[in-house]
This record gives structure tokens, sequence and C-alpha cells, in this order.
């Protein structure tokens, strides 16, 4: 056999085992929908502005590339109390917000965020997923043209930022405190004056005076506010929002263009960005609240049982007035309230009487 014969063989050979060895390189398939993620937060703002990051990358690589998602934090697009507008009117193919944030449009929405006094994250998410609550849901913003998915949740979140302690109902008569949704009508009844207002105004506002107190989420994203800058006392527990559920929302026509497995990636992203996010405050909430005590001098004060016990008649009567105001509320409260008495019952032989027990007094 002559040289070049040999030559020409272990050429064929090594490129046989080039294409048999050599591992398969998958290219990202190129874009066939860019959409845009409208946000009530400030852009990459810990916990609640990653949490819409990382929804729109559990969609891009899920659909590897196919869609691809581009987050735009308040006021880079619309403001951030403009994002349900924004999507229903196609501005924006998603949002992330809350749905108490635009209780003026859809009433309804306030008890897929939080009830004072109602249901815990886990019990959201049974009420959501399992328990008829996401058919509602998406039956209460179809006029509009959305449809909502769970986006997050905070879990039970801390009873707010105050410059003066809190001993008696009395006084939180007068007072001027940024609270959204139902606990804002709670303290409205308790004589307070609620303010609405989005998180990046919130620091100014309460440094200011403008406000006299506030309540954002909890330890990880107050921290990052620097609330403590502007109040020392630090109230608990969160009486006005337990469970707070963000939501997704989608364009109901940007989502009916894409394919089926398309909308089940969109879907299922959320699902993922849900229990990403209460597992972030879980793991951070309580390092930011030790530094708090320890490093910014923060009073950390419990309500007083009395003042508790009051806010929660007061919630009782609020919470019931309020969905009486229009049909959808009714339907969705009473599906609400069914579902809390049942988890209540059973979480009084579950994870009450485990916790009790795991920690007696």
């Amino acid at each position: 056999m002559q040289l070049k014969d040999v030559i020409k063989k272990l050429a064929l050979i090594t490129t046989v085992a080039s294409v048999l060895f050599t591992p398969l390189i998958v290219q990202a398939a190129s874009a066939e929908y860019k959409w845009k993620m409208v946000t009530t937060w400030p852009k990459n703002f810990p916990g609640l502005g990653t949490g819409a990051n990382d929804l729109a990358n559990q969609i891009n690589e899920m659909s590897n590339g196919r869609i691809q998602v581009k987050v735009y934090g308040a006021k880079e697009l619309v403001g951030a109390l403009e994002v349900f507008d924004a999507v229903s009117r196609g501005t924006a193919e998603m949002g992330h917000g809350a749905g108490y944030y635009w209780k003026g449009k859809v009433p309804a929405g306030q008890f897929f965020a939080a009830v004072p006094f109602g249901l815990t994250a886990q019990e959201m998410n049974g009420w959501i997923y399992s328990g008829g609550g996401l058919e509602l849901w998406q039956e209460a913003y179809a006029p509009f043209g959305i449809i909502p998915m769970p986006g997050g949740n905070t879990g039970v979140q801390m009873g707010g930022w105050f410059n003066k302690e809190i001993k008696t109902l009395d006084d939180l008569k007068g007072l001027k405190m940024r609270i959204p949704g139902l606990g804002g009508e709670v303290l409205k009844r308790a004589g307070g004056t609620p303010v609405l207002l989005p998180g990046g105004e919130i620091f100014p506002a309460l440094q200011s005076g403008a406000i006299d107190a506030t309540e954002w989420v909890g330890p990880y994203n107050d921290m990052a506010f620097g609330l403590y800058k502007a109040a020392k006392y630090y109230y608990y527990p969160g009486w006005h929002e337990p469970g707070t559920t963000l939501e997704a929302l989608i364009n109901k026509k940007a989502f009916d263009k894409l394919p089926k497995d398309l909308q089940a990636i969109v879907l299922n992203a959320t699902k993922v960005a849900n229990s990403n996010m209460l597992a972030e405050y879980t793991a951070r909430n309580n390092a930011a609240l030790q530094s708090l005590i320890t490093d910014h001098k923060v009073k950390l004060l419990p309500y007083p049982a009395e003042v508790l016990s009051q806010l929660k008649t007061l919630s009782d009567e609020v919470v019931a007035e309020e969905a009486q105001k229009d049909e959808m509320s009714k339907k969705v409260y009473a599906s609400y309230i069914a579902f809390r008495d049942q988890a209540v019952d059973w979480h009084a032989v579950s994870e009450q009487a485990y916790l009790n027990a795991r920690n007696p007094e």
C-alpha cells in the first residue's frame, strides 16, 4: 500500500470518529416570538424584580430561545401602576405585579393577591391551583384580554415601619400609611389614611414625612430599600398580607398566537417562578432581619394581642363588605372563604399543630 493511500484511509477514519464521538452541539433556535414584560418593580430589585427576571429566563430557556422575553422595570416602558393597562392594550405581551394595584379596574383581583387574616402562601397555592381559584381569576380578567397566573409569593409579610409605638388601635387613627388593597381599607376603617405608592416611591415619602408609616414586604426587601433609615419601629406579623401572591399577566391575543407547546411552556414557567420566589424569601428573610436588628438597631416589636384582635374584627367586616360590591367579587369571596375554612380545619391538626409542638411556649 502506497503512503498516499494510508494517509487517505487515516483521514477517513478520523472523520468518521469525529462524527461518532464528538458531542452534538445544539444551537438555540432563533426567536420566533419577541415579547416584552413590564413590571411594577424597580429594575432588578431583589426578590420581586429578580422574580420577574426569573420568569422571563424560564420561558427563554424552556423554549430554547423560540420565545425571547425582555423585562422592563417600573417606568422603563410604562409606570409601575400602568402594568395592567399595558398588557390589556398589547403594549406588552406580559406583566408582573399584584392584583391589589388595579383594584379600581378589577375589584375581585384583590382576593388573588392578599386578604387580611386570610390564606398563607401554601394555602393560596392550594386554592388557586386545586381549589377553583385559578378559574375564577381568569374569568375576572377575561374582559380585559388578560390571562393571569401566579408569578411568585412573598410568604407572610411584616406588619410595617413606624416612627412611634403602636400600643392601641387608637395609635392608627390619623396615620398616613402606605398600604394597598384590602389592608388599606381596614386601616381606613380603623381611622387611618391608606396611601397607594409603588415601591420606588416609598422611601422618599417616608423620609420626607409625606407618609407617617409604611408596609412593604419583609426584611429582605425592606433592607434593600433602606427603610430602616427613615423609621426604627418594625412591627410583626403582617396581618394584612399573610401570603401575598404576585401575578404574571399574559396578553391573551399574544398567547393565542403561540403553538400549543409554547403555550404550555409559558404557563408552566409561571409555576416554576412562583415556587422559586417563595423559596428565595424563605431563605433570605431571617438573615436580613438579624442584620436590621444587630447592624441597624431596628426595634422589632409584635403588634399587641388586643390590637390584632380588633384588626381581625375590622378585617372580617371590611372584606365581607368589599365582596358585595360586584358580582365577580361575590363569587370569588364565596370560593375563598369556603377554601379558607377547610384549610383552617386541616392545618389545625397539621401545620399549626406541628409548629406548636416544635416551638412550645
